[in-house]
């Protein structure tokens, strides 16, 4: 992983190809700082990604695992970021970063399994939902689940499977395994 006082940083292109230097945004967030925001608009920018957002990668998961809570924000731009991966006008992933890149993903992994049980957000089990289908190679289904918003969900499940003339609101389980009633989307 590379260091966040590297100097390598300086260079490396973010989601607006132009250099971004994510270190001390990376180095704030593990100390619980809100520099999300920052971060989503740097690494990622309509579709664009850059080295510096594969480099940041491993740090997020990192801090993720320290944390003892994690935003949906985290399995989001981590999710974002491995899905415009492959996208053919992004730049390859880098052989210096990709070990750690890939140790990462599968560690992502292992923090969603632990976090979808205890989720009721629509939004959080969403995001964990498609971090999950990335993580087993999963990248269509994996973009599906993630850029799908509630509305879009609403107007395909209803367009696919007719859902309001078939389905009725019945009793589901919490994310708690008690019964609640209403709509299960």
């Amino acid at each position: 992983m590379l260091p966040l006082f590297d100097t390598k940083w300086a260079a490396l292109r973010g989601g607006y190809r132009v250099p971004y230097d994510p270190s001390a945004a990376l180095s704030k967030l593990g100390q619980g700082h809100d520099t999300w925001d920052e971060l989503w608009s740097e690494l990622h920018h309509q579709g664009d990604v850059g080295e510096a957002s594969y480099a940041a990668v491993p740090h997020l998961v990192e801090i993720a695992a320290k944390s003892g809570q994690r935003s949906w924000n985290f399995y989001a731009l981590v999710s974002t970021i491995e899905i415009e991966r492959h996208r053919t006008s992004n730049p390859a992933l880098p052989g210096w970063v990709a070990d750690d890149y890939f140790m990462a993903i599968r560690g992502m992994q292992r923090l969603a399994l632990n976090d979808l049980p205890l989720q009721d957000d629509p939004l959080t089990v969403r995001v964990i939902l498609a971090a999950l289908a990335l993580c087993r190679g999963q990248v269509k289904l994996g973009a599906l689940i993630s850029f799908l918003d509630e509305s879009e969900l609403d107007e395909f499940v209803d367009e696919q499977l007719s859902w309001a003339d078939l389905y009725s609101p019945r009793e589901s389980l919490s994310p708690s395994g008690l019964p609640t009633f209403g709509p299960s989307l």
